[in-house]
């Protein structure tokens, strides 16, 4: 018997009172019969959409329509929020998402079957906790078996982004897929094209959460999946890299992906990890020596990469962010760099970077060989760059001793030539510190005006002689 929650079993008995039968569906129930920690609690009653309301309201609890077209309203109850479903049943799937009838049932049984998995078409009695499980679904969770619930070709021809859904739960859960199941996926895949490009990143999102994204990935390029969604990633495949590279680009991109994920790093380190050399199939050749070569394929990624997360709708501020790791992540560091050249370093980066982008190079060294880099990986120059950040250097405009008000008081015209002087006076500032006084900075901004003044100005058309 399966333990069930006292608030669950409060709102059973508001429906036992009119009479009405409740059950939980999903994965609740399947997490519960995975002996994990169950979330999202969604409900099937044979109660219709209107009488749902009628009884919770009069209890003075609020009811959303979310989908009531579909039988489905959200109740609030307790500080949480259910989506409690009529036991339906669907049919003609024309845009390959959405069933356009939908019926409602007489029975679980009958709701269940328009379930996509057997794992997810299990339904628990409230409040009594009986197990009704038509397809044998408790079984294929014991076995980790993913499988459909009848015919694979039908649900997946029904709903395209049940297919996606499918190997993100291989990668969430580490489950196999049936292999009649497996093999209906590269047959749909016209009807996964259909689904709209914010559902199929929410589930590309889950599979770069899931502790071992890879094995979605992969399954997606055995299934046509990777070259229906992400084509740029999927020419990765056979391309081969020199030095001490084990792996090609594509293995070596999951390989740094998974190892952000096996550590927990931030999601947009995970996507840069994934897309971090997505530029080399573009800029390879051959040098003279027969040897494969990459030049600047840290700048063709990160274009690639804006392309890629701009068609799959992600928001501004992920994709400026995974877009500069990449374009950021092949600097080279040696302990001859000079103060100013890793002042220089932190500039271009930028502050708030630094910690994703050595996380980013991390795994990006861990995928090289597939082994973790050293213990002392970058140490270096992460203790120099924190030296120079503790010492409140300056490190833009904003931190110089003058200001453009200033240099307008020396009669340097207000306009762009304020902010050419600005900017070399920071860069005399970040060889030299030291310089970085009132004083010292009009003075060497009075010396340079004067320069640009006794510099003659060539005629605007110069006449040929």
């Amino acid at each position: 018997m399966l333990f069930i929650p006292r608030i669950l079993k409060d709102i059973a008995l508001i429906f036992a009172e009119s009479g009405k039968q409740s059950f939980l569906v999903g994965g609740a129930v399947r997490d519960m019969l995975r002996g994990e920690k169950a979330h999202d609690f969604d409900l099937a009653t044979d109660a219709t959409p209107e009488e749902v309301a009628a009884m919770f309201c009069a209890l003075g609890r609020s009811v959303i329509p979310t989908g009531i077209k579909h039988g489905t309203v959200t109740v609030r109850f307790k500080g949480e929020s259910f989506e409690i479903t009529t036991f339906r049943t669907e049919s003609e799937y024309r845009d390959g998402r959405h069933p356009e009838k939908v019926a409602y049932a007489g029975t679980i049984e009958e709701d269940l079957s328009r379930r996509d998995f057997t794992m997810n078409a299990i339904a628990m009695e409230l409040p009594k906790g009986r197990v009704v499980d038509p397809f044998n679904g408790r079984a294929d969770i014991q076995n980790g078996v993913i499988r459909c619930v009848g015919s694979p070709l039908e649900r997946f021809g029904e709903d395209g982004l049940r297919s996606l859904r499918c190997v993100r739960f291989a990668s969430q859960l580490g489950f196999s897929i049936d292999k009649e199941t497996l093999a209906a996926i590269p047959q749909t895949l016209s009807i996964t094209a259909k689904v709209a490009a914010e559902r199929k990143r929410d589930e590309l999102d889950k599979i770069i959460g899931s502790r071992k994204p890879s094995t979605g990935f992969l399954l997606m390029e055995q299934t046509g999946l990777l070259h229906e969604l992400l084509p740029e990633l999927a020419m990765c495949r056979n391309v081969g890299q020199k030095g001490g590279h084990r792996f090609d680009v594509l293995d070596h991109s999951l390989l740094a992906c998974d190892f952000a994920a096996e550590n927990g790093w931030p999601h947009e380190v995970r996507l840069a990890a994934l897309f971090h050399d997505i530029g080399k199939p573009v800029v390879c050749a051959m040098n003279e020596f027969g040897v494969r070569t990459f030049y600047r394929h840290e700048r063709e990624g990160a274009a690639l990469a804006k392309n890629i997360l701009s068609r799959f709708r992600y928001s501004n501020t992920v994709i400026d962010t995974v877009v500069h790791l990449i374009k950021e992540h092949m600097f080279q560091y040696d302990e001859e760099w000079s103060d100013a050249a890793v002042r220089r370093f932190i500039i271009r980066v930028g502050e708030a970077y630094l910690p994703n982008l050595y996380k980013l190079r991390h795994a990006d060294a861990f995928a090289t060989a597939g082994e973790p880099p050293s213990p002392d990986f970058l140490t270096p120059l992460m203790d120099r760059a924190s030296r120079v950040l503790d010492e409140k250097k300056a490190l833009s405009r904003k931190d110089l001793a003058i200001s453009g008000k200033d240099l307008i008081a020396l009669d340097i015209k207000h306009g762009p030539r304020i902010g050419v002087i600005l900017h070399e006076l920071l860069e005399a500032v970040l060889e030299d510190p030291e310089l970085n006084a009132k004083e010292k900075l009009l003075e060497i901004a009075g010396k340079m005006e004067d320069r640009a003044r006794q510099t003659p100005t060539p005629p605007a058309n110069p006449q040929k002689t």
